[in-house]
């Protein structure tokens, strides 16, 4: 029953719930067989069965179809084979749909006692928990008691859930064995219907094998038939067989005679060809070995010119560079000297470049001159040369000839060269020369042949034409022989048609004579033979032949000469015979004597005295006249397996030997449309290269001394590369002469001509295919004619020869096969890939185009009958119709030894041949079955599997290797998996290739704490089974993991991925557990905390952080590569380098003259007395073997090291790395006796924490700080600013929104710029600001951030205190009294005392912005601490220009670690005031103050002053110039006298007890020191001095006087006289008089007073 018709009895349920409330039959009448009928089905009165067995019903209706089936015993119809069918598909959906239900109630039974299991479990561990917490109330453990209730509530409530689950699976269990028990009942009532419907199965099977045993006697009738037609046809196919093999054994005999008379000449002929090729092969080596002699000449020449140019090389490096320093040295002194060096050095360049132009347009015009000249000479030499053919009726005297040509030389000599005298004189003395030399050798010449002469003037015209050229020519010369041949053709054809016009010319003869009154027509002499012919001449040889000249008339003949091309190589013997009557005869000899292989035509020229006459000579080399007697073959019409030869004859009627080839090419290309001649080619190249080496050697001119050295190199270059190519050559024919000739022959030709060898067509060639035929000789080609397939063949095929003026001969073959009667029409049947042991089958298709029956045998060898069949193995075959045969193949594993010369054991091919014998027919019909034959087995590479100890909450992963050794794809799965196993990929299922290998990962997970042993059994998918056994142990940890496996996200290099996870020991009798996770060495993977303690019931946090980065060792790789790359490339540049030098020296044009060399320069100077100087050399200096350097030299930080990062950075793709951390656990604390001592560590504890870590190329790279992530701000003084570039280069091919974390707002690093967005390729700078406010060490991370990656950047600085004294310290820093509009100045001294620059500012209160406007301070403010203070503002009077009166130089600055820095303050007044004060404050950056000085100063318009006493104004001045009253009522005398200048002195005495103590006041006499030139002292004395006497007053000293810049102190003392009264003021007014540059009077007014109370 097909498999295809059976449905899933769970999609048979869930269809019939589907449809409950439909009870009908689904069967129609045409599926029961019951056509028309429209009965109701049958409904029994039993109970209703189940919604999904309604379809049983319809077998009821079948019962009393099946009766009468076998009660009629006849033939069946196809309606009840129908119903029988589908009746046997219902009852077997019935017993797969009893298995199912029987498979649902043993699940539910395993489910329940799974459950009841679980209950006891869960009721045991209750019982233990509440004795627990019994236990732990009488200990009064609280904690214990809380824990041990909250793990029995959480007990209780998994045992009511599976309760719950117990009761719910029983219902379930119950119904299921309902539905079960309603189909056992279903099934027995069927049962009879299943007997039935077996008997009815049975007797179908009997009528059919009733009907097959008919049908096999009908055909066993019908061939019984056939063959004895068969045999009939038989009988008549060997007779005609016998006699056509008669025939072909009598053409057999004529074809081996024809061969053997063919070999003996063919022998010979081969014999006679090695003899020529191996006297050729030593011609070859001979001139071989010279070529090689020539190479070493010219590398050592070569090596030579290298060296000398590197000399001259350097010698212009070292003039360069002297040149360049006398340059430099010249535009110093230029600029010294005040010139405009610029200017002047680019007029003299300008100048130089103009001289170079100049002399090189000199040199060019003497270049063409001397062209000129040597034009002129060569007409001047043609001239004489066609004199020279006059000169035979008329000689002109050498001397009149040279005079003649020296006078026109010297003139075209000083028309294009003016000379000097001297000069002239040696060209004279030259001419002379030349003209003593032309009279001797005229004098000598004059019993000389004139022929001779001419032929030795043509030599030396010949080898002046042709400069010495070298054995390979160049693309330079190419043009150059083109136009010395157009100009020696042109010379030929002036000669040919002048020397026979001279000739008449001289004779001056007319060209038509009478003679005896008659006129003469045609040549006066009759020569014989009439053309003189040389055939088939050689190079080397000399010929001779006799010509006779027969007179028509009285007359007489003179030779004149040959045609100019023959001159060199035809040489006539004659003896003018005087005059000769009518029919008289004279003769001559004309020898030939060829030095070119070529053609030749011309004549020998005479003259008569009707005129003259010549006689044409024509010389041919020898050649190939090459033909065939006939071009088409015809075979006519044969039967296809007969085989028929034809023969065609090749003739040379030449006298020059060819190769000869036969090329069945369709198309005949111009490469293969010749064979070349081994022996030929290289006599023309021997011939070639002697001739070059001739000329090379014999022609030496001037011209060519200019362009030697140039031409020299490429020369030498040429003839290397040619002597590499004639290596292999030279190689070859040492190897033999046969090699040589095969060598020689083009590879396309060897090709076409081996592929028409192979070719399977009905034409063959015979064994005569290639070879040489001489001359005068013939060759007989053999053409096969063998049909294999019906039908018209044609053949077209080409003879080619090696000789390049013979076309190829095509020849054309035709025939027609006529095809056998029977034949297979599948000749090859393949089998493709077959297995062992697997039986396949084919069919086999004869035809016949007979008109009568034949009777066909097929054979089978004995070797492979036991494994292959034909069935039939005899039949017959009707007329023009086709048998069909089966074959059965069933390889098996004897084939290897019973098939050995079919079966190849390596390669598992099977090529069996096999025959049809046909009767009557003499040829069997052959075939051939082919087929690959492989086995069928997957083979594991180990037999057992050992996962080791695997812990229950991890899984152990091994991999086997599963090998296909079949040549066909094979399916697989494994079957039977046990639970704690899982096979991937595809979950074991799969496909292997042909010898595909497959990695199977096999992972165990242990449930259980036990031993496993199992068998993994893989199935292929023709049923074969394959075993593995596997081995385990489940181990349970005391500690676990939350997660094993940790799965990071792409991180980008340089960013880094947290996972967090935990490590759990689990509540119970466990101790603590030490653990430690050992990582990786120079891994990319930190875990925190890596080692640590765990109690029971806690857990541990742990953090996996993966930092992708590049390894130290690749950095350095690829650094190196990088300075490895970086030296390629600069030596790449200096050779480039060097060769554009070497170009451009050879382009520089070489010197016109000819037989002068060029003049060297002379060393000038030092460099000429210095013979060191000549060994300076502009080119890299060689270097010997330098070792390319360590990776370990390579250190980071350097440059070298950072552009390798930078390169890997940028190069980077992705990376994925997988890392398996084990984590180790304790079986508890250490002991308590030793807590140092190591605790114990077992292998069975340990945990293992997979890890996959994929790493990207980051999108953000840093490009500042050599790529360094950390700023290192190092150490800053507290209150400075240091701001710091921080750049970003964005190199992904998406822009990046760049964001940053906040970095600390109390903190000292700021990030002064905003963060933006960066398309692909642009950078982005950072301003990063450090300002430390403590004196500590400072680090912070700030993170810049985009959407796939992280940038980390550390910031590190340190905050230093600043130490820096100040002298003076603080104070007042009085100026003194100055000069206005002078200046005075004082310094003031800072110290730095820490190690770091510290900047400071200075400041004046003047200068504030926050200062008052009204310019007064408040009175509080004002009050000094000075001892002498008196109310003072902190700025005092200012400059009326609005200029400050105190400047600072420097106000700002930085003092170095240790330094000292000098702070200047002036004091530059511009009006006279003693109220000039400021405040000058030193601060540091961090607003800290150094010290606060408070200036003062006072400037006086005289030199003179006056200092002390009682102020009489307030301190603050106006800014306002002061106003000058109006005095009208004074006189002259008064208005030129000056005031007085008050000043006030209060002198205040003390009284107590009854006595009166004395006061005493000073003031301060003193004189400035100033730069103008005046009076450098002043004086100054008291007026009235008697009458302070009389009041008690003193003053001492009363008179002086004062040095520049010096001070006198005046004490005022007063002492009251007896009579005082306390309190009593007392007055006077005393002038004092001060005289400097101008006299000042003061008025003093003296105040004294004494109170009772004491002064405080």
């Amino acid at each position: 029953m097909d498999a295809a018709d059976r449905e899933n009895p769970s999609e048979v349920v869930s269809h019939r719930s589907a449809n409950s409330n439909s009870r009908a039959c689904p069967w129609t009448d045409e599926e029961t067989g019951d056509e028309g009928t429209g009965e109701e089905t049958f409904r029994e009165e039993d109970p209703a069965i189940p919604p999904e067995l309604e379809w049983l019903e319809e077998l009821e209706d079948s019962d009393g179809d099946l009766a009468v089936a076998a009660d009629d015993g006849g033939k069946r119809s196809y309606a009840e084979t129908a119903r029988m069918f589908k009746l046997r598909r219902n009852l077997d959906q019935l017993d797969c749909f009893h298995r199912q239900k029987e498979h649902d109630v043993l699940k539910a039974r395993e489910e329940l006692k799974v459950c009841r299991q679980n209950i006891d479990d869960l009721e045991k561990q209750r019982d233990s928990l509440e004795e627990e917490v019994e236990r732990q109330k009488e200990a009064d453990n609280s904690v214990a008691v809380f824990r041990l209730r909250a793990q029995h509530k959480r007990l209780c409530q998994e045992l009511q859930r599976e309760e719950e689950l117990e009761g719910h699976i029983n219902t379930n269990l119950k119904q299921q064995e309902l539905e079960l028990c309603q189909v056992e009942v279903e099934l027995g009532r069927f049962s009879s219907l299943q007997r039935e419907v077996q008997e009815e199965e049975q007797v179908f099977r009997a009528l059919k094998a009733q009907s097959a045993a008919t049908r096999l006697q009908q055909e066993n009738d019908a061939s019984q038939n056939l063959q004895l037609k068969m045999q009939h046809l038989k009988d008549k196919q060997a007779a005609m067989h016998r006699k056509e093999e008669t025939q072909r054994q009598n053409k057999i005999e004529e074809a081996q005679a024809s061969r053997k008379k063919a070999a003996k000449y063919l022998k010979e002929t081969i014999k006679r060809m090695h003899e020529q090729e191996a006297e050729k092969e030593q011609q070859n080596r001979e001139l071989m070995q010279k070529r090689i002699q020539a190479v070493k000449s010219l590398k050592s020449n070569i090596a030579a010119a290298q060296e000398s140019l590197w000399v001259q090389q350097s010698r212009a490096k070292a003039n360069a560079q002297k040149k360049e320093q006398e340059e430099r040295q010249l535009r110093e002194s230029l600029q010294a000297q005040g010139i405009n060096s610029t200017k002047h050095m680019y007029q003299q360049k300008q100048l130089q470049e103009f001289q170079r132009k100049k002399q090189e347009f000199e040199e060019r015009q003497k270049s063409k001159r001397v062209e000129i000249v040597a034009k002129i000479l060569q007409e001047e030499q043609l001239v004489e040369r066609r004199k020279r053919h006059r000169a035979l009726l008329s000689e002109p005297t050498p001397t009149d000839k040279a005079s003649y040509l020296g006078r026109a030389r010297e003139k075209l000599l000083r028309c294009l060269d003016p000379s000097p005298p001297l000069a002239m004189e040696e060209r004279a003395r030259t001419q002379r020369e030349f003209s003593d030399d032309s009279s001797s050798s005229s004098a000598a010449s004059d019993f000389e042949d004139p022929e001779e002469a001419t032929n030795q003037e043509e030599e030396q015209q010949s080898l002046t034409d042709n400069l010495a050229e070298p054995e390979f020519s160049g693309l330079w010369d190419q043009n150059y022989k083109k136009s010395l041949d157009e100009k020696a053709k042109l010379l030929q054809e002036e000669a040919k048609q002048e020397v026979p016009l001279v000739a008449a010319g001289k004779l001056n003869l007319p060209a038509k004579k009478a003679v005896c009154g008659k006129e003469l027509k045609g040549p006066p002499f009759i020569s014989k033979p009439e053309v003189i012919l040389f055939k088939d001449f050689e190079v080397g040889n000399t010929y001779k032949k006799k010509i006779i000249l027969i007179s028509y008339s009285t007359n007489y003949c003179r030779l004149l000469g040959v045609s100019a091309q023959l001159m060199d190589f035809v040489s006539i013997n004659f003896e003018p015979p005087g005059s000769l009557s009518s029919g008289m005869a004279c003769d001559m000899q004309a020898v030939f004597q060829p030095m070119i292989n070529k053609d030749l035509e011309g004549e020998v020229q005479f003259a008569s005295a009707v005129g003259p006459f010549s006689v044409p000579i024509r010389c041919t080399i020898k050649k190939c006249d090459l033909e065939v007697d006939s071009h088409l073959i015809d075979f006519g019409s044969h039967v296809v397996g007969q085989t028929i030869s034809r023969t065609i004859t090749l003739t040379n009627r030449g006298a020059l030997a060819t190769l000869f080839s036969l090329d069945t090419s369709t198309c005949l290309s111009p490469e293969t449309s010749r064979v070349q001649m081994p022996s030929q080619a290289s006599t023309n190249t021997q011939q070639e290269s002697s001739s070059q080496n001739t000329s090379s050697d014999n022609q030496k001119s001037s011209a060519s001394k200019s362009t030697g050295e140039l031409r020299s190199k490429q020369e030498s270059q040429e003839l290397s590369v040619a002597l590499q190519q004639e290596q292999p050559v030279s190689e070859a024919s040492a190897a033999g002469p046969k090699t040589v000739a095969d060598a020689d022959v083009p590879s396309d030709v060897e090709a076409q001509m081996d592929q028409s060898t192979s070719d399977s067509s009905d034409f063959t060639l015979g064994e005569v295919r290639e070879g040489e035929i001489g001359p005068f000789e013939s060759v007989k080609l053999e053409v096969v004619f063998t049909p294999t397939i019906p039908g018209e063949a044609k053949l077209d095929f080409h003879i080619k020869f090696s000789d390049f003026t013979s076309k190829p001969i095509p020849i054309m073959v035709r025939g027609v096969a006529d095809s056998v009667p029977v034949w297979v029409a599948q000749p090859s049947i393949d089998l493709k890939i077959c297995m062992f042991d697997h039986l396949y089958q084919d069919s086999i298709m004869v035809q016949s185009r007979a008109t009568t029956a034949l009777r066909l045998t097929f054979e089978v060898c004995p070797e492979m009958r036991n494994h292959m069949e034909i069935l039939p193995k005899t039949g017959f075959i009707q007329a023009n119709s086709s048998f069909n045969a089966q074959l059965k193949f069933l390889p098996r594993c004897s084939l290897s030894e019973d098939g050995k010369k079919f079966f190849d054991r390596d390669m598992g091919v099977l090529e069996v041949p096999l025959t049809v014998q046909v009767a009557d027919q003499v040829r069997p019909v052959s075939f051939t079955v082919q087929a690959v034959i492989t086995s069928s087995d997957l083979q594991f590479d180990r037999t057992k599997v050992d996962f080791g100890f695997c812990s229950i909450y991890q899984s152990v992963k091994t991999s086997v290797r599963l090998t296909n050794l079949s040549l066909l794809p094979q399916d697989f799965g494994f079957l039977g998996v046990p639970e704690v196993i899982e096979v991937q990929p595809n979950d074991g299922f799969g496909t292997l290739l042909p010898l595909e290998t497959l990695e199977i990962d096999l992972i165990f997970s242990a449930k259980k704490a036990k031993e496993y042993h199992f068998h993994l059994n893989c199935k292929s998918g023709i049923n074969r089974e394959f075993l593995l056994s596997c081995r385990g142990v489940g181990v349970r940890p005391p500690v676990e993991l939350s997660h094993s496996l940790v799965q990071f996200g792409a991180t980008a290099v340089g960013d880094q991925s947290n996972a967090l996870l935990y490590l759990v020991n689990p509540v119970g009798p466990a101790a603590p557990r030490l653990f430690s996770f050992a990582l990786p060495e120079d891994s990319e993977i930190s875990v925190t905390p890596s080692a640590g303690r765990v109690l029971p019931g806690e857990r541990c946090l742990v953090q996996v952080t993966f930092r992708p980065r590049l390894l130290d060792q690749e950095i350095r790789e690829e650094a190196l590569r990088l300075l490895r790359r970086a030296k390629l490339l600069r030596e790449q540049e200096l050779e480039r380098r060097r060769q554009t030098e070497q170009e451009t020296e050879q382009e520089v044009p070489a010197e016109p003259s000819r037989g002068k060399k060029a003049p060297q320069p002379r060393p000038q100077g030092k460099q000429a007395a210095n013979p060191k100087n000549s060994k300076v050399s502009d080119g890299p200096k060689t270097e010997g073997p330098t070792t390319s350097p360590n990776p370990a030299s390579i250190q980071p930080g350097s440059e070298e090291y950072e552009e390798g990062r930078a390169s890997l950075l940028y190069s980077f793709t992705w990376r994925y790395r997988e890392y398996t951390i084990p984590c180790f656990v304790s079986d508890g604390d250490p002991p308590a006796e030793d807590p140092q001592a190591q605790p114990a560590w077992s292998p069975l504890n340990t945990l293992y924490l997979e890890l996959h870590c994929p790493a990207i190329r980051p999108p953000l790279v840093v490009t500042s700080s050599n790529g360094q992530n950390t700023i290192h701000f190092h150490q800053v003084a507290v209150g400075q600013k240091v701001v710091k570039k921080f750049t970003v280069q964005n190199i992904s091919k998406e822009s990046l929104d760049l964001k940053s974390s906040v970095l600390d707002v109390s903190g000292p690093f700021c990030l002064l710029n905003a963060l933006r967005c960066i398309r692909p390729g642009e950078k982005h700078t950072l301003l990063l600001a450090f300002s430390p406010t403590l004196g500590k060490k400072y680090r912070e991370t700030l993170e810049v951030r985009s959407p796939t990656m992280t940038l980390e950047v550390t910031l590190c600085g340190e905050g230093v205190l600043p130490v820096i004294t100040s002298s003076p310290t603080g104070g007042l820093l009085h100026f003194g009294y100055a000069l206005e509009r002078e200046s005075a100045s004082k310094v003031l001294k800072l110290q730095n005392s820490s190690a770091v620059a510290v900047g400071f500012r200075v400041l004046l209160a003047s200068l504030s912005p926050s200062r008052p406007q009204s310019g007064a301070d408040s009175p509080r403010v004002l009050l000094s601490t000075y001892p002498d203070s008196q109310i003072q503002p902190t700025v005092g009077t200012q400059n009326h220009s609005g200029l400050s009166v105190f400047s600072v130089m420097p106000i700002e600055g930085a003092i170095a670690p240790g330094k000292s820095q000098d702070i200047t303050v002036a004091f530059q007044p511009d009006h006279q005031s003693v109220n000039y004060s400021d405040t000058l404050t030193v601060e540091l950056m961090n607003k800290s103050k150094v010290c606060v000085l408070d200036l003062k100063g006072a400037a006086c318009s005289h030199n003179m002053y006056l200092y002390g006493g009682d102020p009489l104004t307030v301190s603050i001045e106006s800014l306002l110039p002061p106003l000058k009253p109006s005095e009208p009522h004074l006189t002259e005398s008064e208005r030129l006298e000056k005031p007085s200048i008050p000043v006030l002195l209060t002198l205040r005495g003390g009284y107590s007890d009854g006595a009166i103590r004395p006061a005493v006041r000073e003031l301060e006499v003193g004189c400035i020191r100033s730069t103008q030139p005046a009076k450098k002292s002043g004086e100054f004395h008291w007026d009235n001095v008697a009458s302070l006497q009389q009041q008690g007053f003193s003053v001492e000293p009363s008179r002086g006087s004062v040095e520049a810049g010096q001070r006198r102190t005046v004490t005022i003392t007063w002492t009251p006289h007896s009579g005082y009264k306390p309190n009593e003021v007392l007055q006077v007014c005393v002038p004092l008089t001060l005289k400097g540059d101008e006299t000042e009077v003061y008025s003093v007014t003296l105040l004294a007073l004494a109170s009772i109370a004491p002064d405080l």
